[in-house]
């Protein structure tokens, strides 16, 4: 046996020939070197290092991405251009603040609302968690006044609303998408599924289709579906394995994209850019462009199918791979990425391979009776904080500074109990279908096939989290969203209204005063059957096919 790693004598190094040149040093580090621990010690060291103000602040517009703010001066010092641009950009701000409220104009908004909106930007270019909304969040969400979206024949696997609350998409097994009014709750386009001609389609039993330029769509299920921050761009993907790009705002036809070997399983944009991330069964992770409808570059390290995949701001995304059991923290710019391993070995499954010896293995069963064999659902709370969702129904809340989970809250959403003839009660946790954060907040929701949907708060210390409300929603949740739109575009959805005041005046469910409005919205995308597959079945009338837009009462 050998002696351990601990105890064994230290080889020495023999120095070079004498008169020789000595070897020169590598230009970096290992690809080991690379994926080790210190990684992630010298990203901790940087984030703490790092000071954010407003000189962070990218104070062009949007509308101004090529360098050309407003009328440019080639005889202007630095001072004056960095002046020029702060003007626009508080412009901006004042048009942006009366346009969400809606009762006053851009030259009414005083000094305190401009002056908390750049201190929210300024805490949102940090990318730390900064949002305390989970304390506002009623524990009774029933009798909620909610829409309820119904067009897709087979179940709904993704809804996705844009940022500003007036549109939403949604996906179906069947193939098709929808945009729908979210004011109204009406139709506004239609992108069916395309079928392929008879001469597309070549071979025996299986038939292999040869997908063509011209065909302006998905041929097969739609799994995931992504919309840019501005509402411009609509990505979305599927088992046909195209990345489709869609205009949003004119609801028409851009591109499609091929260069995965499998079924599309998510798509997601980075925060306020045109980058597109997206994850396969392939096991990969590509790049795109939506602005110049381009690949940009594939990664690779899943050792499984990737379910999942989430970004925020910085060029950084967070994937979940599988059974493969691990949540891998991509550097995009670097080309590297930090592993994370979710499941592990009990100490009772140590215990059966001979790895530890007076061991209590039936409380290590009754402490952990379920382990986790595969991570299905990933989200980003901020930059460097997380959250992972399995198969044994835990659900993980992750540091980008530590290899361990933080917090993880087990058996989330109950067990389900089936009888057998011969084994009698069997009861299996209800896996994780779905997560969704509120960026850069401590609220999220997570979803399962329980009926309800959970509402979770993150402590203060972000080092646990604790259940806040649940919302009805039968079936299986296939896709969450956690939205705050302006609460001037929730007013004005009659269907948001809780009841009428004596006064006159309907409200949004909650009870806030003017100074406090805010709107958070849930998207829920319902189905009988789980997202990826068929093995699974809810019946009854309560489990539909639809979507879900819950106004959170606040």
């Amino acid at each position: 046996m050998a002696p351990p790693s601990s105890s064994r004598p230290l080889k020495r190094k023999r120095g070079p020939p004498a008169g020789s040149k000595p070897p020169k040093s590598r230009a970096g580090p290992s690809k080991r070197r690379r994926d080790n621990d210190s990684d992630i010690a010298s990203e901790a060291s940087r984030e703490e290092g790092a000071g954010f103000g407003l000189d962070d602040i990218d104070l062009r517009r949007p509308d101004d991405e090529d360098g050309s703010s407003a009328e440019e001066d080639e005889n202007e010092t630095p001072a004056q251009k960095r002046l020029r641009l702060a003007k626009l950009y508080l412009e901006s701000v004042r048009t942006d603040l009366a346009q969400q409220d809606g009762t006053f104009d851009a030259a009414d908004v005083d000094r305190e609302l401009i002056q908390a909106r750049l201190k929210l930007d300024v805490l949102q270019q940090s990318g730390k968690l900064h949002d305390r909304v989970a304390d506002r969040v009623s524990s009774d969400q029933s009798q909620l006044r909610l829409l309820r979206l119904k067009g897709h024949r087979l179940p709904v696997t993704c809804a996705v609303a844009s940022q500003d609350g007036t549109v939403l998409f949604t996906s179906g097994k069947e193939g098709h998408i929808i945009k729908w009014d979210l004011r109204t709750g009406k139709q506004l386009a239609f992108f069916p599924k395309q079928r392929l001609e008879k001469s597309d389609v070549k071979g025996k039993g299986k038939a292999k289709a040869i997908i063509g330029d011209d065909i302006q769509g998905h041929v097969d299920e739609v799994l995931s579906l992504a919309l840019s921050d501005d509402g411009q761009h609509l990505a979305s993907g599927g088992r046909d394995k195209r990345l489709c790009f869609w205009d949003a705002k004119e609801g028409k036809w851009l591109r499609a994209l091929g260069g995965h070997k499998d079924a599309i399983s998510g798509v997601t944009f980075r925060k306020g850019t045109s980058q597109v991330y997206t994850a396969s069964l392939d096991r990969t992770v590509k790049s795109w462009d939506a602005a110049v409808l381009a690949y940009v570059e594939t990664m690779f390290g899943h050792q499984d199918s990737i379910t999942d995949i989430d970004a925020l701001r910085a060029e950084t995304a967070v994937s979940s791979g599988g059974r493969d059991t691990t949540v891998r923290f991509w550097k995009i710019v670097e080309e590297t990425y930090l592993v994370f391993r979710g499941g592990g070995k009990s100490k009772l499954r140590e215990v059966l391979e001979g790895g530890l010896e007076d061991v209590d293995m039936e409380a290590e069963k009754a402490k952990e009776p379920y382990i986790e064999g595969s991570i299905e659902c990933v989200a980003m709370v901020d930059e460097s904080t997380f959250l992972s969702g399995g198969d044994s129904g835990s659900i993980s809340l992750w540091s980008t500074t530590k290899k361990k989970p933080l917090f993880r809250m087990p058996i989330a959403h109950g067990l389900n109990e089936i009888v057998s003839e011969t084994e009698g009660p069997i009861r299996t946790p209800r896996w994780i279908t779905s997560l969704a954060a509120l960026r850069y907040s401590d609220l999220f929701a997570s979803g399962s096939w329980d009926g309800r949907i959970r509402l979770w708060k993150i402590s203060d210390d972000i080092r646990s989290f604790s259940l806040v409300a649940d919302i009805a929603a039968p079936g299986f949740v296939n896709s969450l969203q956690l939205l705050s739109p302006p609460f001037a575009t929730v007013d004005q959805a009659e269907w948001a209204h809780e009841r009428d005041e004596p006064d006159g005046h309907s409200k949004v469910n909650g009870d806030a005063t003017k100074e406090q409005r805010r709107a958070v919205v849930l998207v829920a995308a319902m189905g009988q059957e789980p997202r990826m597959g068929r093995w699974m079945r809810i019946m009854g009338p309560e489990a539909q096919n639809a979507t879900l837009i819950v106004p959170l009462r606040l």
